[in-house]
């Protein structure tokens, strides 16, 4: 049964923010480190989102790519950029990468539908 990305998605956020409640100070750090690292500087929001998306596919993290396809999207990526993206991410991490590429672009096409 194919993973649905937007869900978890959801489940993920309702998970951090229980989690901020238990250490508040840890994921509050953690937040101003992300925002800083992902604001634009000389690289732009959107790439960046699309570096953290090849992370995501190689470290075959189901959140993460739920995540960052959102934010990639979110952030004005095509769907012909997040397609590159995910083919660097399998030059990159080799077979486990193809198949986290896959989960990657099923993300894509649940978000493209609505989700």
């Amino acid at each position: 049964m194919p993973k649905d990305y937007p869900a978890l998605y959801d489940e993920d956020q309702a998970q951090g923010a229980a989690l901020a409640e238990a250490i508040p100070r840890v994921l509050a750090s953690f937040n101003r480190m992300k925002e800083s690292a992902v604001k634009d500087g000389a690289l732009s929001h959107k790439t960046k989102e699309l570096i953290s998306l090849g992370i995501a596919i190689c470290a075959r993290c189901d959140g993460c790519v739920a995540s960052h396809v959102k934010r990639a999207r979110e952030a004005g990526a095509t769907r012909e950029e997040i397609a590159e993206a995910i083919g660097v991410a399998v030059f990159m991490g080799a077979g486990p990468a193809v198949t986290y590429a896959g989960e990657a672009w099923l993300a894509l096409r649940q978000y493209e539908a609505g989700g």
